[in-house]
């Protein structure tokens, strides 16, 4: 079984054998990208050592581990729930005593997602529909007021984007869709099971 298999390999644990329920409408229960999902995006997608990667409604952190395994980038996870960035600094303790990645490789944050002070660096971010539309919709905006101030290469990777993800990203910002990653199985019967990518222009 693949989740029990990365989790091994990465030495972490992030499967969703428990449900916590957030204290606020805008942000939904916790369920981490399935690792089956995962290997499609990165088969047709690629990080640089050099890039940042931002998971915002981390959880307890199996993409920052999935994603600077496979390419040693820096990445960050910003996480609300108390329980949950608890268990991704745990898994932090326990994927480092293996695999030695520098301190500022990967970090976690403990806020709310549109409280993410945007590093002038960050330029790869990733949303796997976590809270509401309003949530959404300020931090793209923050995003691209970081892209006016610090000019950069940007790209959003959204997978399983609702409705109104779609719309705004299409309708109302300067992002264009630049590539759809379907997950192969999945998808056939239920069209939300993609990645789309998003790139600045």
């Amino acid at each position: 079984m693949k989740e029990q298999h990365y989790d091994d390999l990465l030495h972490i644990k992030t499967r969703a054998d428990q449900k916590t329920l957030n204290h606020s409408l805008h942000y939904h229960p916790y369920e981490p990208t399935p690792y089956h999902a995962l290997e499609e995006l990165f088969n047709q997608y690629e990080l640089k050592s050099t890039d940042q990667f931002v998971d915002y409604g981390c959880g307890k952190g199996r993409l920052n581990f999935f994603v600077h395994h496979l390419f040693h980038c820096r990445v960050t996870g910003i996480e609300m729930n108390d329980t949950f960035y608890r268990e991704a600094i745990a898994n932090q303790k326990s994927y480092s005593a293996k695999s030695s990645p520098r301190h500022s490789e990967i970090q976690f944050y403990h806020c709310l997602a549109e409280d993410y002070p945007i590093n002038p660096i960050d330029n790869r971010f990733y949303f796997f529909n976590p809270f509401t539309i309003q949530i959404f919709m300020k931090i793209i905006y923050s995003i691209l007021h970081s892209a006016e101030t610090y000019p950069r290469d940007i790209e959003l990777i959204i997978y399983y984007g609702s409705d109104d993800y779609i719309y705004f990203m299409n309708n109302h910002t300067s992002f264009e869709l630049e590539k759809e990653i379907e997950v192969p199985g999945w998808h056939e019967k239920n069209s939300y099971e993609r990645f789309l990518i998003y790139r600045l222009t």
